[in-house]
């Protein structure tokens, strides 16, 4: 198993009330799967997708990444594991807006000691990869929304990780961009990259090999390819 969560909650203080965003998650995800995680607003599954990312930890339960505990690793730890073994794509994109489509795909590659010319040849081989080769001097407020998602996934492929982490990457997007990312995740799936992505959307879902749906801090529904779930 690439993820192994057993017994996972996260727990808030709020004033003198304890809410538990996760309640008890037990979830295995093999090398190279493509799950898609569903829930409603207040589900618990951007939580849920935070851990997973090693943006957060739980409070209490075990999270093994490639077998080894990461649930309560320091903040310096979490931050190398995310670096060397997670791509993460969001919605708004979180592109710089600055510096060039080249400039953001190599970003990463900085935080990882790479020297300049290998991080220039790495970023230019992504941006070809998602097709945006000829844009790669263009600012990120010269492109388009499609464009911009593409840019964000070559910044996430660019340290060759072996999960991709997207969190409601086609939430900004038109019908044929939308098409056209979902192609390039499908692709990468097909590559062996393990996927994890969050959506609302049944549709997007059903590209995916697996389908999580989270209700009240806890995994309700484990369905395969192809099946369309209700989140409301």
């Amino acid at each position: 198993m690439t993820i192994r969560l057993e017994g996972i909650k996260k727990i808030y203080q709020i004033g003198t009330q304890e809410v538990a965003a996760l309640n008890g998650i037990n979830l295995n995800i093999k090398k190279g799967e493509f799950a898609a995680l569903m829930g409603p607003s207040g589900s618990g599954k951007s939580t849920l997708m935070n851990i997973l990312g090693c943006l957060d930890r739980p409070t209490v339960g075990s999270y093994k990444l490639d077998g080894k505990e990461v649930a309560h690793l320091s903040d310096d730890d979490l931050a190398k594991t995310r670096n060397k073994k997670i791509g993460f794509v969001f919605q708004n994109f979180n592109l710089l807006s600055r510096i060039s489509a080249l400039d953001n795909v190599a970003l990463p590659l900085v935080y990882a000691g790479i020297g300049r010319k290998e991080r220039m040849e790495r970023a230019y081989h992504y941006l070809k990869a998602v097709g945006l080769d000829t844009r790669a001097d263009h600012q990120p407020n010269e492109l388009s929304g499609g464009q911009r998602q593409r840019v964000a996934i070559a910044r996430a492929l660019v340290n060759d990780p072996s999960i991709i982490m997207a969190d409601e990457p086609t939430g900004n997007l038109d019908t044929k961009s939308t098409k056209e990312i979902m192609n390039i995740f499908i692709d990468l799936h097909e590559q062996g990259k393990t996927i994890i992505l969050v959506t609302h959307e049944p549709e997007i879902a059903t590209c995916a090999s697996r389908q999580l749906l989270v209700r009240d801090g806890v995994i309700t529904r484990d369905a395969g390819k192809g099946e369309k779930m209700d989140v409301v």
